[in-house]
């Protein structure tokens, strides 16, 4: 099945009041140190934390009563988790998500609090995919995928569709990559409504499936890739995502954990904007100059906030609450 960018359209009209419009944010020390105009889409400030709760909505308004009675099942390393269990438990439906037993700990804490059942895998010897199906086939709950699903790609696309009509005659929209939903859903956007903008997707060097596949033009795998950004550590683009980033995606770009990193610290001390390493992808590709593009105006999609505040050495609860958790 086929995704338009008439899709995204209608995914904007149908989780409008679900959803947050996040703002597009400037800073003049960003825009003096990469030599252009830059405008942040801070996805870490939607609900659940992260841009997923647009697609997760879209696709759990689309289904039907009897799907939502038997409920719905996801795996996700966290972001994705956050947003079905927000969607179902909106919709007054039962949510089982499948996350890695090494899952940021403010991920698993939230996807709890939001109401969903959780069930604990091996990354490195089980396969969530397969878990997922299982249940799905078992119980008859209805599989929502984090990335490789039609109305998973045109939710995501809607948070690019808010920024182009925040912000007019963008040059460059830089987009964090992991399976290429949000991706995929950004560049639809763009061919709606900035046809002049060139999307450029940004991911983990440690995690360039995308990247070598967009390069060879020839789906390209990674297993298990080892980089802070957890929400990258996807092991391919799929079936859904792959042509729609050979097809509609300018160029990709790769950066180091260690580039990462620094962009994200910059983030969060200069623009006191919470980001996690996933989230900053598409900064640091900036940051670091891996897009020559002086006087543009150039979008950056900051795509989720829930940081795993231990994994950097400090505090993961403040009493009883864990940190990172957006409501």
């Amino acid at each position: 099945m086929d995704v338009t960018a008439q899709d995204v359209i209608d995914a904007a009209a149908r989780i409008r009041g679900a959803v947050t419009e996040t703002p597009a944010l400037r800073s003049t020390q960003v825009d003096r140190r990469c030599g252009a105009e830059v405008f942040f889409k801070c996805e870490n400030l939607q609900r659940g934390g992260a841009f997923k709760l647009r697609g997760a909505t879209n696709t759990v308004r689309q289904l039907n009563a009897e799907q939502l009675a038997r409920g719905v099942v996801a795996f996700s390393s966290g972001n994705h988790a956050q947003a079905v269990a927000i969607a179902a438990a909106a919709a007054g439906s039962r949510a089982v998500i499948v996350m890695p037993r090494d899952a940021p700990a403010v991920k698993l804490a939230a996807t709890r609090d939001y109401g969903a059942e959780i069930i604990i895998y091996d990354r490195a010897s089980e396969d969530r995919e397969a878990i997922g199906r299982r249940l799905s086939d078992e119980h008859g709950l209805f599989l929502i995928p984090p990335y490789d699903h039609p109305h998973i790609v045109a939710g995501q696309g809607t948070a690019a569709l808010e920024l182009f009509r925040q912000v007019a005659d963008l040059d460059y929209l830089l987009v964090p990559c992991g399976g290429g939903g949000i991706l995929s859903g950004c560049a639809l956007a763009a061919t709606a409504l900035a046809p002049n903008c060139k999307v450029i997707g940004v991911e983990p060097a440690a995690g360039d499936d995308a990247t070598r596949s967009f390069k060879s033009r020839v789906l390209q795998r990674v297993e298990n890739p080892d980089t802070i950004a957890d929400g990258a550590r996807t092991p391919a683009l799929g079936q859904v995502t792959f042509p729609l980033v050979m097809r509609h995606v300018f160029d990709m770009l790769v950066v180091s954990d260690a580039e990462l990193y620094a962009a994200m610290l910059y983030l969060w001390q200069r623009m006191k904007l919470v980001v996690e390493p996933t989230g900053a992808l598409g900064f640091a590709a900036l940051f670091h100059a891996k897009l020559h593009a002086p006087g543009a105006r150039i979008g950056v999609l900051l795509s989720g906030g829930n940081v795993d505040f231990a994994a950097f050495g400090l505090p993961a609860t403040w009493g009883d609450a864990p940190l990172g958790h957006s409501a």
